[in-house]
C-alpha cells in the first residue's frame, strides 16, 4: 500500500483512506469492518460525523478476528468547533477515543478555524453548527490557544500527529510562527473544480502533507441539494477520455490526479466493487498532459463553505 511519511514523526500515512462522512450509524460498523477486509488501513473520522462509536465497533471486530493489528490501522479524527477552548480539547478527545475504543489517534485535526460556543456533550452531541435557538454562536477563542491544547494531546500520547483542516495559507503561516509541533497535515476540499495550487505549493514548501476531501466534486453533495446544477465530474468529457485511454474508471482517474502528486485521498463507498476500485487507483500513471488537462477544469468552485451557514463565517474570503 502506498504511504506518505509525515514530517515530524516519520509515521507512514496511507495515501488512500476511507472517509466516514455521511456513513449512516446503522451501517457504519459493518462498513468499517468490510473496508478493513478489503484492504483499507486509514479511516477519516470526526466528532461531527456522529458515527465514531459505530466505526469503533467495526474496528474492534476486525481486531478481535485478527484481520489487522492496531498499529496497522491509521485513525484520523477531528476536533469540533464547540471544543476549541483549552479546557475542552483534552476532555472531548478522550471521549472520542473512548467511542473508538482506542488509546490514541494517529492524526487529530482542527476541523474548522471557527470557534463556536461550547455545548456540553451530555446536552447535545454532535453539537453541529447551531445553538438550541437555531442560531450560530461564535466564541472568542484564538487559534494559538487551541493549537497549544492540541500539542498537549501529543505530549500526553493521545494523538501522534496533529494538523489542520479547512485553513488557508495566512492562518497556516500564523500557526507555524508559534507551533512547538508544526501541523503535519492540512486537509482541504480538493477536486478538479477547486484545484488550490498555491495552497498545495505552500504546504510542499513547509513539508506539510495535504489530504484531499470531496475528490469527486459535486457528487458528494447532491443529497444535500448542493452542486445539483454543476456538471458531474464522472460524466465530464475530459475525465471520460482519460479514463478510457487507461482502461480505468472516472473515479480512479479523479483519485489518481491527486495521489500521483503526493496528495492523500479519503473516498467512501458502500459498494464493495467501488470500494476495491478506489483502493486500486495507484496502479497506473497519468501523463503530465493529462494531469494538466484535469487541472484546467478548475473554476474555484467550493462546495463546503461555512459562509452558506452563517455570513460571518466567511473563512475563505
Amino acid at each position: 500500500m502506498a504511504t506518505i511519511p509525515l514530517k515530524r514523526t516519520g509515521q507512514k500515512m496511507p495515501l488512500v483512506g476511507f472517509g466516514l462522512w455521511k456513513v449512516n450509524k446503522d451501517t457504519c460498523a459493518e462498513t468499517v469492518y468490510n473496508a478493513i477486509k478489503a484492504g483499507y488501513r486509514l479511516f477519516d473520522a470526526a466528532a461531527d460525523y456522529g458515527n465514531e462509536k459505530q466505526a469503533g465497533e467495526g474496528l474492534r471486530r476486525a481486531l478481535q478476528e485478527g484481520i489487522v493489528r492496531r498499529e496497522e490501522i491509521f485513525i484520523t479524527s477531528k476536533l469540533w468547533n464547540t471544543f476549541h477552548a483549552k479546557e475542552h480539547v483534552k476532555r472531548i478527545t478522550k471521549m472520542q477515543l473512548e467511542h473508538w475504543g482506542i488509546d490514541y489517534f494517529d492524526l487529530f485535526l482542527i476541523h474548522f478555524p471557527v470557534s463556536l460556543q461550547y455545548v456540553d456533550p451530555n446536552h447535545r452531541y454532535p453539537a453541529e453548527w447551531f445553538g438550541d435557538d437555531g442560531k450560530v454562536h461564535l466564541e472568542r477563542v484564538p487559534m494559538h490557544e487551541t493549537w497549544k491544547a492540541m500539542e498537549e494531546l501529543v505530549d500526553d500520547g493521545l494523538a501522534r500527529n496533529i494538523g489542520l483542516s479547512n485553513c488557508q495559507g495566512s492562518l497556516l503561516l500564523d500557526v507555524l510562527q508559534y507551533a512547538k509541533y508544526e501541523p503535519q497535515v492540512l486537509q482541504i476540499e480538493l477536486h478538479p473544480y477547486l484545484t488550490q495550487e498555491p495552497l498545495i505549493n505552500l504546504c510542499k514548501l513547509w513539508g506539510i502533507t495535504v489530504t484531499a476531501y470531496s475528490s469527486f466534486g459535486p457528487q458528494s453533495y447532491l443529497e444535500l441539494d448542493i452542486g445539483t446544477t454543476t456538471p458531474s465530474l464522472f460524466e465530464h468529457g475530459t475525465i471520460g477520455t482519460i479514463a478510457s485511454a487507461h482502461g480505468k474508471t472516472p473515479t480512479q482517474v479523479l483519485l489518481r490526479w491527486a495521489t500521483q502528486r503526493g496528495i492523500a485521498v479519503i473516498p467512501k463507498s458502500n459498494n464493495h466493487g467501488r470500494m476495491i476500485s478506489n483502493l486500486q487507483c495507484n496502479d497506473f500513471d497519468l501523463t503530465e498532459q493529462e494531469l494538466a488537462a484535469i487541472s484546467s477544469l478548475n473554476m474555484n468552485y467550493r462546495l463546503n463553505d461555512p459562509v452558506n451557514i452563517e455570513p460571518r463565517l466567511s473563512i475563505f474570503a
